[in-house]
């Protein structure tokens, strides 16, 4: 039986192995290695303060998730493609309520992100009233 996720080292494992696979990922690394550069580590450090906030109510990520996003490339096909990776690399490490908890946060944000994108898309990258 696998243990649930418990600490920071847990959201590491997590992170690390989630984005090792996003960058293998054909649809979806050139994408990320292309944003991101040479900037992996610092990347990897804010998501892993992003998800202690999240899963442990422990306020370590102070920022906006949204912004870095709202010009990426990106459409329904690569959500679907990173919310897969995600929930199977959550599913193959861990399982319990942060396990379940970090699969539906994953979900909503990247519906939530999808929507946004589409919306700035459509206005032309004006703000939301």
């Amino acid at each position: 039986m696998k243990a649930d996720i418990q600490n920071i080292e847990d959201i590491k494992l997590l992170v690390n192995t989630f984005y090792d696979r996003i960058r293998e990922n054909e649809l979806l690394g050139k994408i990320f290695d292309d944003i991101i550069q040479d900037r992996w580590p610092e990347h990897l450090e804010k998501m892993y303060r992003f998800w202690q906030t999240v899963l442990f109510d422990e306020h370590t990520y102070f920022g906006s998730p949204f912004p870095p996003h709202m010009h990426m490339p990106i459409e329904k096909q690569h959500f679907d493609t990173w919310i897969a990776i995600f929930s199977r690399t959550v599913d193959e490490l861990f399982q319990g309520e942060k396990a379940e908890r970090a699969k539906w946060q994953g979900g909503r944000m990247a519906e939530m992100f999808q929507h946004k994108i589409a919306y700035y898309k459509q206005q032309s990258g004006k703000p939301l009233a």
